[in-house]
Formats: structure tokens, sequence, C-alpha cells
């Protein structure tokens, strides 16, 4: 059973960065893309991007393409999610998953098997 644990939020300003990581463990077959995810209050979740664990491609949602940056550490399992020039509207909880299916890295949700906790973002001054 693929686990994931997410961390790294927190409360920050506008303007400001932020780095989410997600430990992936528990898997024997190797998951072929993790993505980010994120649910503001009142909203569906969204798809943030993602990252092609073996290969390392990656896919972006146009909302935040240009501020953030997706990458994995194969080594230690761990998925990164660097945030920048944050915004009032980038606050909500943030959630990783991972995607079993190959093939390309995938945008909706069904698709994406395993899921972590959540991890709270607020962006605020």
């Amino acid at each position: 059973q693929v686990q994931l644990q997410a961390s790294g939020g927190g409360l920050v300003q506008p303007g400001g960065s932020l780095r989410l990581s997600c430990i992936v463990s528990g898997y024997t077959s190797t998951p072929y893309a993790l993505g980010w995810f994120r649910q503001a209050p009142g909203k569906e979740r969204e798809f943030v991007g993602g990252i092609a664990w073996t290969g390392g491609f990656t896919k972006y949602a146009d909302s935040v393409k240009g501020r953030i940056t997706i990458s994995r550490d194969t080594a230690k399992s761990t998925l990164y999610l660097q945030m920048d020039d944050l915004k009032p509207e980038d606050t909500a909880v943030y959630y990783c998953a991972a995607q079993m299916r190959w093939g390309r890295v995938e945008v909706k949700e069904y698709l994406y098997e395993h899921w972590g906790q959540g991890t709270q973002v607020t962006v605020s001054s």
C-alpha cells in the first residue's frame, strides 16, 4: 500500500515562498507519477502539477505556471512543491497523490490512486 505524507504548509505573506514535501513509502511497484492537488474552501480539488517519477517530466496547471516548481528526489522517495510569489488565492489544503497508471502525467484526480493527508497553506498579510 502506497503511503504519502505531506508536510511544509503554513502561513506566509503575499509574495512569499513556501516549499512543500511529500514522502512516499510502502510501494512495491513504482508510481508512474506523483502529483500535487489543492482544495480551497468551498471549491473543488484541483490539479496543481505533477512529475513523472522516473523520467522527471513535469506538467503544471496554467493558474500556477511560472510560480511553482515540482521536483523529486528518488533516493529519498520525496516529492517537492516549491511555490514562489504566493497569492491569497493560493490558500488551500495541498495534497500529494500517486498515479500508478503508466503513460503520461494525468490531471484528473480520479486517476490518482493514493493520497496523502494534506497540508494547509495560508497566504495572508
